[in-house]
C-alpha cells in the first residue's frame, strides 16, 4: 500500500479496535478516532479501548454445538485481536469465555497504540466524515453521539431504530454468604480456564422465589419519559420486565435451576441466582441476567432478599442506557458500505448485531474489506455457511423491510445463531431428540470451519495480489 492508503476509523470499542487491527495488519495506515475520555458516554467509565460496559462474558466457547462459540473459533483463525486478548485474560466461567474487563481493555489499548500502522486521534467526530477523508469506518456503537447520529440520519433518510440495553449489578465476593451459596457450573461443565465450579449459586425455595417476584413487580423503576416507548432487545431484558411476563419466566430463564444441586441438600433448588467472576482477583462477581431499571435504592433492598446476598455490598448497581442501530438492510450494501456515501462503512452493534463477539466480528470484516479496497482488490465476503458470513448476510440483506402476511417486517438486532445458516445439503443420520439437534449443529460447525479456511486462503491470495507484500 502507498502512504496515501489511509483508513479512518471512528470509535475504539470492540468493533473499531478489531477493524483497526485487521486493516493495520494488512498494511493500511489507520487513524483511529476515539472521543473518550475527553467526552464520555452514558455507560463507559474509562478511556480504554474495547471497554466492556455490561457483562464480562463473551458467552459460550463451545465451537462444535454453539453458534457464538463457532464465531469465536472463526475469529481466532482470522487473527482476531479481540479473541487473542480475551484468551490472555480469561476467567473461570464454566463453558463460557469470560474476561477480566480491565486487563482485557488494557491489552487491546496497548497493542493498538504500539502498532506501527495505527495512529490514535483523540476527540469527537460529530458528523459523517466527508468524501475528502477517503475510506472511513464508523464503529461508534450503540451509544453513538447525538450529533453524529443526526448526521447519519440526514445522509440516509432513514430513522435509526432504538432499544434499551441494561447493565447487571456487581457484588463484592466477601459480602456473599458462602454458608448458603455454593460453587458449581451448570452440569459441572468446565470451560476456558475453568474447573466446573465457576459460578456462585444462590438457591431459592418456592416461597423465597415468589417473594422475590412480588418485590420485583412492586419496586420503583426509573422512568425515561420519551424513551419509554423504545423496544427492548429480547436478549437483554431487564429482570423486572421478565418478571412481568409471568411468575415462572425467571425460573425458566436466568434463574433456571437445571444442572445445579444445592450443596446443603443434595437436591435441585426451586430457582437459582448465579454470579459470574468479573475480575482476575475474584473479588467482584456479576449477577447473571439481572440487568435492571430499578432505582438504586430499590435494587439494594430487593436483591438483598436473595439468600446469601442479605449483606451484599454492591460495587456497581444495575442501570440502563439507550442504544441505536441502523436499518442496515436498507442503508448498507453487502460490503458494509453506506449506500448514500460509499466511502463510509459501518461496523459493530450499530449495524444491528447484538453481543460483544458479534460486534467485533463485523469490525473484523469491515477492516478486511476496507484494507482490500485500499490495496486495489475487491472485498471478498465470507460464505454464508460460516458464522461470519451468516451475520453479514443477516444485516445486509436478510431482513428487508417489506410486508409479509399483511404485516410490516422490521429489522431487529440479532445474536449469531444457527438459524441464520443455510441448511445442510447432505442428509444427516437418523437420530432423535436432543441428539438430533446436537448432530445438526456439529455438522453445521464442521462445514463452517472448512469453508472458512478456504475463504481465508482466498482472501490472503487476493490481498497479496492487490499490493506488494
Amino acid at each position: 500500500m502507498t502512504s496515501k492508503s489511509t483508513l479512518h476509523i471512528v470509535g475504539a470499542g470492540l468493533a473499531g479496535s478489531e477493524a483497526a487491527w485487521q486493516a493495520a495488519e494488512r498494511g493500511a495506515h489507520v487513524v483511529l478516532h476515539e472521543m473518550r475520555p475527553e467526552r464520555q458516554t452514558q455507560a463507559h467509565k474509562t478511556g480504554g479501548f474495547a471497554e466492556l460496559v455490561c457483562s464480562n462474558s463473551f458467552r459460550s466457547d463451545d465451537h462444535e454445538t454453539n453458534a457464538v462459540g463457532l464465531l469465536h473459533e472463526e475469529m481466532r483463525r482470522a487473527g482476531s485481536l479481540i479473541m487473542d486478548a480475551a484468551a490472555r485474560h480469561k476467567l473461570p466461567a464454566g463453558g463460557a469465555l469470560a474476561v477480566d474487563r480491565d486487563a482485557f481493555s488494557a491489552e487491546v489499548t496497548e497493542r493498538l497504540r504500539a502498532h506501527p500502522n495505527v495512529e490514535i486521534a483523540s476527540g469527537e467526530v460529530d458528523a459523517l466524515p466527508p468524501a475528502e477523508w477517503g475510506a472511513t469506518i464508523i464503529a461508534t456503537g450503540p451509544l453513538t453521539s447525538p450529533a453524529l447520529s443526526a448526521s447519519i440520519i440526514a445522509a440516509t433518510g432513514e430513522d435509526a431504530l432504538s432499544f434499551f440495553d441494561a447493565i447487571a449489578p456487581i457484588v463484592l465476593a466477601d459480602s456473599i454468604d458462602m454458608d448458603v451459596a455454593w460453587m458449581q457450573s451448570r452440569y459441572d461443565k468446565p470451560g476456558p480456564g475453568g474447573t466446573g465450579k465457576d459460578y456462585i449459586n444462590c438457591p431459592l425455595d418456592r416461597d423465597q422465589y415468589e417473594a422475590l417476584i412480588d418485590a420485583l413487580l412492586a419496586a420503583e423503576k426509573t422512568s425515561f419519559k420519551e424513551w419509554e416507548k423504545t423496544p427492548y432487545f429480547e436478549g437483554c431484558l431487564p429482570i423486572e420486565v421478565m418478571a412481568e411476563r409471568g411468575r415462572d419466566t425467571l425460573r425458566y430463564g436466568p434463574m433456571k435451576p437445571v444442572g445445579l444441586m444445592d450443596a446443603r441438600t443434595g437436591r435441585q433448588p426451586w430457582a437459582v441466582v448465579q454470579l459470574r467472576q468479573d475480575n482476575a482477583l475474584g473479588t467482584l462477581w456479576n449477577m447473571v441476567g439481572f440487568q435492571t431499571k430499578l432505582k438504586h435504592g430499590e435494587q439494594t433492598r430487593v436483591f438483598r432478599m436473595i439468600p446469601s446476598l442479605e449483606n451484599a455490598v454492591f460495587a456497581r448497581l444495575g442501570g440502563l442506557h439507550r442504544n441505536t442501530f441502523l436499518n442496515s438492510p436498507k442503508v448498507l450494501d453487502g460490503a458494509l458500505r453506506l449506500k448514500a456515501a460509499p466511502h463510509v462503512r459501518f461496523a459493530g452493534q450499530v449495524t444491528g448485531v447484538e453481543g460483544y463477539v458479534e460486534s467485533a466480528a463485523i469490525g473484523l470484516l469491515a477492516g478486511r474489506f476496507a484494507a482490500a479496497e485500499l490495496g486495489g482488490s475487491d472485498p471478498l465476503p465470507p460464505p454464508q455457511t460460516t458464522a461470519l458470513g451468516a451475520l453479514l448476510a443477516h444485516i445486509t440483506g436478510g431482513h428487508l423491510s417489506d410486508t409479509i402476511e399483511g404485516g410490516p417486517k422490521s429489522f431487529q438486532p440479532m445474536n449469531v445463531n444457527f438459524g441464520l445458516f443455510p441448511p445442510l445439503s447432505e442428509p444427516q443420520k437418523k437420530v432423535r431428540g436432543e441428539a438430533k439437534g446436537a448432530a445438526r449443529k456439529k455438522a453445521l460447525s464442521k462445514r463452517a470451519l472448512a469453508e472458512l479456511d478456504l475463504w481465508l486462503e482466498k482472501d490472503m491470495v487476493a490481498a497479496r495480489g492487490g499490493h506488494a507484500a
